[in-house]
């Protein structure tokens, strides 16, 4: 078949199509690391978009490309399962000496029951509280930055906002909130990448984490209910009783979750502008496109690469027999990329019609619950940006360092530039 033109990120492109089909491993991190996989997932929705992987390093699993399979397989728990006792949501399994329980890695009823948990959090009504407290950090964070000199973005603006929501929603004691940063980071990165060299320095660190939160739990269970994360799991039916795993499981989850997904799109729409400087233009000449802008930067960065399900029983799916126990990979990056879903969809256009069109929040009753939280942060920011900035764009003056993973879909770095 001839290679098609990739619209970006065409590194690698020769070795995506000259590679044969069933040798195809879209999991490999360095992939990712190097934003080469577009090709990849370009030709396995042309040409197999339920595909078999035989050999890779998380062992045999399907990628499902497509924007409708993979719907299919997020609305269908009954089939697709989640539970951490199979190998849980991501590409690799959970190790079976230290499995992590937590509410995305349950099937109904018990996922239904600890998610209603935390959910009040995140409800309109406490958004509409958080609202002015993110405004206020978000302008404060961006006042300090330094003009006419390079920084680094990412650690600077992306990281310390979320981190500060973090601390924020677990009531966690301030000055220590980089611990945050630090554990979700631990929790997602391949052992052997510099930021942990092996799995037992993993758990060690994971166990600190737990320890900490055991701390502050004990504080808060024999205190009034407080409105912070923590408290909610403490003192609900569904969740006092965790043990310590699970609990910590939760905990990971609520870290990696809030931290993540915003601050990669805060990296991401930033560099997108960049690279798109009509859509920067377009933006700054009118800036209530902030509201369809901020779905459109989720879609691009997609910045959870994947979730993982396992076959609970034979079944077909885009013409394919997957088997009892098979792992089952939804890979939203590519389906964000569907041209039979979404029109255009290699172009980064803040104004599109449907912005909300894209599945990087997930579909189903794993739909990330603090979806709502994740947009307002978003918005605020470039509402602040906007108002500090409005003639002149932030200036990205070199490339990204991209996170090694092919689950978190992030940046270690990107330098840039405030016009002085």
């Amino acid at each position: 078949m001839n290679k098609p033109a990739v619209a970006f990120g065409a590194e690698g492109a020769d070795e995506a199509y000259s590679t044969p089909l069933d040798k195809i491993d879209v999991s490999r991190p360095e992939l990712f690391q190097a934003n080469a996989m577009w090709p990849y997932f370009e030709r396995l929705r042309r040409e197999d978009p339920v595909h078999y992987c035989a050999e890779s390093a998380n062992g045999p699993y399907w990628s499902v490309t497509k924007y409708k399979d993979i719907v299919e397989v997020d609305t269908n728990h009954g089939i697709y399962s989640s539970e951490s006792g199979l190998g849980g949501i991501t590409i690799r399994d959970q190790q079976s000496d230290f499995q992590l329980p937590m509410f995305i890695a349950m099937d109904p009823p018990k996922h239904d029951a600890q998610r209603k948990v935390v959910s009040p959090i995140v409800a309109p009504s406490n958004l509409a509280k958080l609202e002015g407290t993110i405004r206020e950090r978000a302008g404060r964070i961006l006042d300090n930055l330094p003009a006419g000199e390079t920084f680094d973005w990412v650690d600077k603006v992306s990281i310390e906002l979320t981190t500060q929501m973090l601390a924020t929603l677990f009531d966690f004691p301030w000055e220590e909130r980089r611990k945050l940063t630090r554990w979700s980071d631990v929790a997602t990165a391949p052992a052997g990448t510099g930021l942990v060299e092996t799995e037992e320095a993993r758990r060690a660190e994971l166990l600190e984490c737990g320890a900490y939160f055991t701390d502050l739990w004990n504080q808060r269970v024999n205190s009034e209910p407080g409105n912070d994360l923590i408290s909610m799991l403490a003192h609900a039916d569904a969740t006092r009783n965790m043990p310590p795993m699970e609990y910590l499981g939760n905990i990971i989850l609520l870290i990696v979750g809030g931290n993540d997904t915003t601050r990669n799109s805060i990296t991401g729409g930033l560099l997108a502008l960049s690279q798109n400087p009509d859509q920067y233009k377009k933006l700054r000449d009118n800036p209530d496109l902030v509201t369809s802008m901020v779905p459109e930067i989720i879609r691009w960065q997609t910045p959870l690469a994947h979730m993982r399900r396992t076959a609970l029983r034979d079944v077909e799916l885009g013409g394919k027999q997957i088997k009892k126990g098979d792992k089952v990979v939804m890979w939203y990056v590519s389906g964000n990329r569907d041209e039979e879903a979404i029109e255009n969809p290699n172009s980064f256009i803040i104004d599109r019609a449907r912005p909300r069109q894209h599945l990087s929040f997930g579909f189903g009753i794993h739909r990330c619950v603090g979806n709502r939280l994740a947009e307002m942060q978003l918005k605020i920011v470039w509402e602040e940006i906007l108002k500090r900035w409005p003639d002149k764009p932030i200036e990205v003056m070199g490339e990204p360092r991209r996170v090694y993973s092919s689950f978190v879909k992030g940046y270690e770095t990107l330098p840039v530039r405030i016009p002085a």
